[in-house]
């Protein structure tokens, strides 16, 4: 990993007894508040909404917590669920790297993604937490 990333562990919670299931990363670039958006995911994690969970509470952070203005992501251009999902979360389509990617072996674009600290709306859940 790079620089002064800031990681979360994704806990799978069903059970009753936190689970480790993946990670969240923001790579922040300080200079200008923004950040690249990266999560991994146990593949028993994934189809369950842990991912959405884990990045309104990672974008939640980002925005009320560290101040950060953006945050974005890229996506392979056929993971339709992971596409589906990043919108739930906050994120819009901000635009498409031709041909910049493989899925399954075959060449396929990229899409990029962002979420802007205007256009998340609601209580901060993750500020409630820091505050007495």
């Amino acid at each position: 990993m790079r620089g002064e990333n800031i990681r979360f562990t994704v806990y799978d919670l069903a059970d009753g007894t936190p689970v480790p299931a993946g990670v969240t990363t923001l790579l922040p670039d300080h200079g200008v508040r923004t950040a690249e958006f990266v999560i991994m995911l146990a593949p028993e994690a994934r189809g369950r909404g842990l991912g959405h969970g884990a990045t309104r509470l990672t974008l939640d952070y980002a925005f009320h917590v560290t101040n950060l203005r953006m945050v974005w992501l890229k996506v392979l251009a056929p993971n339709a669920a992971g596409i589906n999902a990043y919108a739930k979360a906050g994120f819009r389509r901000a635009g498409t790297l031709r041909q910049a990617g493989y899925w399954l072996g075959r060449v396929c674009d990229e899409i990029v993604m962002d979420a802007v600290a205007s256009e998340f709306g609601g209580p901060s859940v993750v500020k409630s937490l820091f505050t007495p």
